[in-house]
């Protein structure tokens, strides 16, 4: 620039920016298993608050691979037993098959490890299953009526078959509150006297009813149960069915409740177990 020049002086300043090292995405990981972690959890406490004590113990079994799981038939594929964990009233679907589990399509486990009893006991549950697909019509016509169906749930358990016949909002099992049989029930009562004769095992007959909605001084559920009970194995006699093969009959009341709610209809049902040879001895 030439000596005494008017031109201004410009002054260049150059800022520099030092760029941090990147984390990378080990961060991502850790949040998403934390996200993952109280979706479980969070779960978990739904379903407690949601289901009763016997869907939460077939949930926990469930998950336990060295525990033997019990198959049951009904009108679900959940792993409920028939419950919603949403509704106290859950009940069986009218179609044309019953599905709680995979009965017949599941290897069932041996119930004793002792040489010789497991072939027998699988050869039990065998017959068992039997009884389960002519009583709900696996596999051909079902011998019970639609509105008779939907009122049963069959379950495989380490006592034997369990055979639950239970009430519906509008179909109830007894006439009144006393201890007659409706027709349904009649029904599926003497089918189950004939399906009997597939099998030898001893029968238990158990009988529950739902809580009283008003506490009561002298409370009707135990006469009431034991009394439905007895009915039961009166129609049961009647229909066919060997006396001596009665192993115990039982009125439980309203102790044992399959509904979160004591007074549900769900609550008033009938279990009719035929017992494992090992169990009626």
């Amino acid at each position: 620039m030439a000596a005494g020049s008017n031109a201004p002086i410009v002054i260049r300043r150059r800022k520099i920016v030092v760029e941090e090292e990147g984390h990378g995405g080990a961060w991502k990981v850790a949040y998403a298993d934390f996200v993952t972690a109280m979706m479980a959890f969070f779960m978990m406490l739904w379903l407690i608050s949601t289901t009763t004590e016997s869907q939460r113990k077939g949930i926990a079994d469930y998950f336990a691979p060295s525990t033997r799981i019990s198959t049951i038939s009904g009108s679900s594929d959940s792993i409920f037993g028939g419950d919603s964990p949403s509704s106290d009233d859950a009940q069986a679907d009218t179609g044309d098959s019953f599905s709680h589990g995979v009965a017949g399509q599941a290897d069932y486990a041996q119930f004793d490890d002792e040489e010789g009893t497991s072939a027998f006991t699988q050869a039990e549950t065998l017959a068992f299953e039997e009884v389960m697909d002519a009583l709900l019509g696996r596999g051909g016509e079902s011998m019970l009526s639609e509105m008779a169906r939907r009122h049963i749930v069959t379950r495989l358990t380490d006592e034997g078959l369990v055979i639950e016949i239970f009430a519906l909002p509008g179909a109830p099992l007894f006439e009144g509150q006393g201890a007659d049989l409706t027709p349904v029930t009649a029904e599926i009562i003497g089918m189950i006297a004939d399906l009997s004769s597939l099998v030898t095992n001893p029968l238990a007959i158990a009988a529950h009813v739902p809580s009283q909605p008003v506490i009561l001084a002298d409370s009707p559920v135990w006469r009431l149960s034991v009394d439905r009970a007895e009915s039961v194995r009166h129609v049961l006699e009647r229909d066919g069915l060997d006396s001596r093969r009665i192993h115990r009959l039982t009125g439980h009341g309203d102790r044992q409740p399959t509904s979160s709610e004591p007074t549900s209809i769900r609550n008033d049902r009938l279990e009719i177990t035929l017992l494992r040879s090992r169990i009626g001895r």
